[in-house]
């Protein structure tokens, strides 16, 4: 892969990876309901999760769309409908003593948060515009193999931020209410990430 390309699939990973969407406000959320640590696997998996998706269309699912096109239309409706069931759990999720004393949901974890890329929205744009538009004709296999490990390095580092912050929000939002206020929030802004989606036509 040329270098020029190179660099420009790092800018995109970067900041399609950082950027607001559904995986990095449930980082957050659950950094600030959980800590950081307990975080963990559920960053992994976003990472794990995403990368084998990248793989997965790059070797030829991502082609079922070009010739089905009523299957994006289905998966767009049972993304929608997922997360905002995931936006209800979010915003009726407690305070961290009760998350640490099993009364509120339990953070997510590595294969859930795997298996959520196959039903995130965002995700689904982020690595089918990354197949179409870094893969070389010439170098197929390897090109998609070099996005995949591109991501991979990026991805990670870039939603810890996330998790980080919420985190450190953790002790500013001791009080069950404000922890109630910021959870809805989440949820609303999580609702609010799926305009873009509603709203593509593909």
């Amino acid at each position: 892969m040329p270098l020029d390309l190179l660099l420009a699939l790092g800018i995109f990973a970067f900041v399609a990876s950082i950027t607001p969407g559904p995986n990095n406000l449930m980082l957050l959320a659950s950094g600030m309901n959980f800590g950081f640590a307990r975080t963990i696997p559920h960053m992994l998996g976003v990472g794990f999760g995403f990368v084998f998706m990248i793989l997965c269309i790059g070797f030829g699912i991502g082609q079922l769309f070009a010739a089905f096109p009523v299957l994006y239309t289905v998966l767009k409706v049972l993304s929608v409908a997922y997360m905002l069931w995931l936006a209800w759990k979010i915003a009726n999720a407690g305070p961290i003593k009760a998350a640490e004393t099993g009364g509120a949901v339990n953070p997510m974890g590595f294969w859930a948060a795997a298996a959520f890329q196959w039903v995130n929205p965002k995700a689904w744009a982020m690595a089918l515009a990354a197949v179409a538009n870094f893969t070389m004709p010439s170098a197929y296999l390897v090109s998609v193999g070099i996005m995949a490990a591109v991501f991979g390095l990026v991805n990670i580092p870039s939603i810890a931020v996330w998790a980080g912050f919420g985190a450190a929000m953790s002790d500013v939002l001791r009080d069950p209410v404000r922890v109630r206020v910021f959870n809805i929030a989440m949820a609303l802004a999580l609702v609010g990430s799926l305009y873009p989606v509603i709203m593509f036509e593909h």
